[in-house]
């Protein structure tokens, strides 16, 4: 059995507050759930941060959706074990395991960085066949899918390193991470945004595992015709959602997703970097209201899962 939950950090205690700790898969997981009615919105955030990211939209989403919101493991508020493989695939599993303890049968995918490649294990389990879920719609937002497009930093390429990595992480103190996330953002965001992202980061021994956490960047290129593949023979609405000053997950991968999928349309958010859900919260989440309004009729009805 996991062990009882770390002490929450104060830049995170009232949002924890309104989620709960659930065991998935052997693993502690924190979830949160809003909403009443409508479509259900099934979000997977990025690295290193946490479902934090959406505490800014998550008024918004939960109006006309409901919506599921988990750090993923090795993130957040969930649980950060050592000697733990913090693959991809892992956490898809983990997310659809979650989904289907509470009762969800069929959503919208929501992906937002590192969660864009948990989105494309989902769809590719769904293609072969393998899940329940009823998939109606996936949004993907600023995210290095094509990993041969982005721009990598060099603080993801240190870590993602085997050797330099666990260095990079014993090191890295909460000046540079706010320096370093600061330069990903186009539009300043507020510095409590910032403190609670590291809180989220160094909770439960979180440093200590940054660096295994990192190696997601090398699945992406194991995994890259499996994915892709996924992407290319999606036969859902997608709306592909980018914020196009991002200087890591470049606006070319945004253009090649638009034209890889099938039923997608892109959004631009001018003057927007990676982080759009902090940097321009009311027309990101508008653009997602939008696009779900429109789906075909009953394709993303109710799901049973009340608000907490």
């Amino acid at each position: 059995m996991p062990e009882a939950p770390a002490p929450v950090p104060a830049a995170l205690q009232s949002w924890a507050a309104r989620g709960s700790w659930r065991e998935v898969c052997g693993h502690r997981v924190w979830t949160i759930r809003g909403g009443d009615s409508g479509p259900t919105l099934l979000c997977l955030h990025g690295f290193p941060t946490s479902a934090h990211d959406w505490q800014r939209v998550w008024p918004a989403l939960c109006a006309a959706h409901r919506v599921v919101l988990h750090d993923h493991v090795g993130f957040g508020l969930s649980e950060k074990p050592g000697g733990y493989d913090y693959h991809l695939v892992n956490q898809a599993e983990r997310a659809l395991a979650l989904w289907r303890e509470l009762g969800v049968e069929r959503g919208v995918l929501v992906a937002h960085d590192y969660g864009t490649s948990v989105a494309t294990e989902i769809l590719a389990r769904r293609e072969a066949g393998r899940i329940d879920l009823q998939i109606d719609g996936l949004v993907l937002s600023n995210g290095s899918v094509h990993i041969e497009l982005a721009d990598l930093s060099w603080p993801q390429l240190v870590l993602a390193n085997p050797i330099l990595g666990p260095l990079l992480a014993r090191v890295s103190s909460r000046r540079f991470f706010k320096w370093r996330i600061r330069q990903t953002l186009a539009r300043e965001i507020d510095a409590t945004e910032l403190e609670a992202m590291w809180a989220g980061l160094i909770y439960a021994g979180g440093r200590k595992r940054l660096a295994t956490v990192a190696r997601y960047i090398d699945e992406r290129r194991r995994l890259w015709s499996r994915w892709i593949g996924a992407l290319e023979r999606f036969d859902r609405p997608a709306l592909v959602l980018w914020g196009d000053a991002d200087p890591i997950a470049v606006p070319a991968i945004a253009r090649q997703l638009a034209d890889e999928m099938p039923q997608a349309r892109l959004h631009w958010l001018e003057g927007v970097g990676h982080y759009p859900m902090l940097e321009d919260p009311a027309p990101w989440a508008a653009a997602i209201a939008e696009f779900v309004a429109e789906l075909a009729p009953g394709s993303a009805g109710p799901a049973s899962t009340p608000g907490e």
